[in-house]
């Protein structure tokens, strides 16, 4: 396979959920990739070169850099194309249904928050911030700072489970320390969306 600059190369074997996880993320955020089939058993030479200490999939390659470990691979695709530019990027009926998409996105979430953590509380026992919660509130927290800077509301009404979670971890004592300042962050957004 030639590398080319600007294209998105995915490396994994065939069945792998860590692969499959970053192909869905690349499938949500609708960037289209290569997907190169890799046979762990005899790795080839590029695969090898892309992922040299580890030697592990998946690999994703972007304009000639390779990163690897899918959670890593996960907020690299996250800062390529968060959803809020999806929004943001379209108008009327195609941003109408980029919300809507969205909206059903958080809604599988919030199933899954109903399921695994009853009484809506995002903390493991009611009481200890947990890894979910850290993932989730360093992103999701200053959503009302990114909805002002865009003048769109990307988590509506319609994901009052999700909110009230957001909420609840926004008065988390450690959270409430290290999220970025309402008025500073949402001056950022302005400035990186004009």
């Amino acid at each position: 396979m030639e590398e080319k600059k600007c294209e998105v190369v995915l490396f994994g074997p065939w069945a792998n959920a860590f692969c499959t996880r970053v192909e869905l993320a690349l499938k949500l955020k609708g960037i289209p990739y290569e997907y190169v089939e890799e046979d762990l058993t005899n790795k080839s030479e590029l695969f090898l070169s892309l992922n040299p200490v580890h030697k592990k999939v998946p690999v994703l390659v972007h304009n000639g850099k390779s990163t690897a470990e899918s959670l890593i691979i996960l907020e690299y695709i996250e800062r390529i194309v968060p959803s809020f530019y999806i929004i943001f990027g379209s108008k009327d009926k195609e941003r109408e249904k980029a919300i809507e998409d969205s909206s059903q996105l958080l809604k599988v979430f919030e199933e899954g928050i109903e399921k695994d953590f009853p009484g809506q509380s995002p903390f493991f026992n009611g009481e200890i911030l947990g890894y979910l919660g850290v993932v989730i509130g360093s992103l999701a927290c200053n959503y009302q700072a990114v909805d002002e800077a865009i003048g769109v509301v990307l988590i509506s009404k319609k994901n009052q489970k999700f909110l009230s979670w957001v909420n609840a971890l926004k008065n988390y004592p450690l959270l409430e320390e290290k999220l970025q300042p309402h008025d500073k962050l949402k001056l950022k957004e302005r400035v990186t969306m004009h």
